[in-house]
């Protein structure tokens, strides 16, 4: 298998989420335009790329932010148009902020509709991503004068799912105070009963967010995700690690270790000093002008 990634926009976290993918795929192949001025990109990048990408009887499939004009660059390269083709969305043009002194510009939504609609696969990076951008095409699309399409969402929507943005942790240990690196390494120490180490550290097995898989799961005949079931996919698993840690022996030393052995005692420290709440936010930025 032979990928085609184009990213028009390699900037912020459209570049982290292709260079996770050209790393651990093989056989890819990325073109990309610096992040700048994203609103010309959105209106040229098809062309720039239909006259810089070499043709190849390679590739299989074709992978791309919704920064790029997917139409316009099928329909310069009908070589391209034959692939597989994945429409990835880190945010949607329907409902993206602009400033209070200017009009919503519409062919910047309307591009990415008529994207969805020649893509084989559209992935969202979160349920109201994809749902804000779905719910809004019947709204969006009433801005025409006259003779508006029809039934759009209902073309697109078997065509999405959502894959949340994959994040690989870079190793933190030597930013992390004695108390917890204790309390880390004991836990390490269970890994002979049940596994519980690994539970804690790595709650989400590596073959569910790893970039290999990401692209296994773009199966053309596959429907779109449950949005519910995604959507608590995340509590889900913590819930199964929980259980996983708590010996089987009988309920009231289940109920004792849980107490005693707490895995949140990690982040806010083992001791009888109180210690301060460590919050992770894995929230994309974005402001009015582009995204970082």
């Amino acid at each position: 298998m032979s990928v085609l990634i184009i990213e028009a926009f390699y900037g912020g976290s459209h570049k982290q989420l292709v260079d996770l993918l050209q790393e651990d795929l093989e056989n890819c192949v990325l073109y990309t335009l610096p992040a700048k001025k994203w609103h010309w990109r959105a209106r040229t990048s098809a062309l720039y790329f239909s006259q810089n990408i070499p043709m190849s009887e390679h590739y299989r499939i074709l992978f791309a932010s919704a920064v790029l004009n997917l139409t316009e660059l099928v329909a310069l390269r009908p070589d391209l148009g034959k692939l597989k083709k994945i429409l990835y969305f880190h945010e949607n043009q329907l409902v993206y902020p602009v400033k209070k002194c200017q009009e919503r510009d519409f062919q910047y939504g309307y591009n990415q509709i008529l994207s969805c609609l020649v893509s084989d696969v559209v992935v969202f990076n979160s349920v109201f991503n994809m749902e804000s951008f779905l719910t809004n095409i019947g709204k969006f699309m009433k801005l025409i004068p006259d003779h508006r399409p029809r039934d759009l969402e209902s073309i697109i929507r078997p065509k999405c799912q959502v894959i949340y943005f994959p994040i690989r942790f870079p190793d933190v240990s030597r930013f992390m105070p004695k108390h917890k690196m204790r309390h880390l390494q004991k836990m390490l120490s269970l890994k002979e009963n049940g596994n519980a180490a690994s539970t804690m550290v790595l709650p989400f097995k590596r073959e569910q967010g790893s970039p290999e898989n990401l692209l296994k799961n773009f199966d053309a005949e596959s429907g779109p995700c449950d949005a519910a079931q995604q959507e608590n996919l995340g509590s889900s698993v913590m819930q199964e690690s929980s259980l996983k840690m708590c010996p089987s022996s009988n309920k009231s030393s289940s109920h004792r270790w849980q107490s005693e052995q707490n895995p949140l005692d990690s982040l806010i420290g083992g001791d009888d000093q109180p210690r301060p709440l460590h919050i992770v936010w894995p929230h994309r930025c974005a402001n009015i002008e582009g995204t970082c």
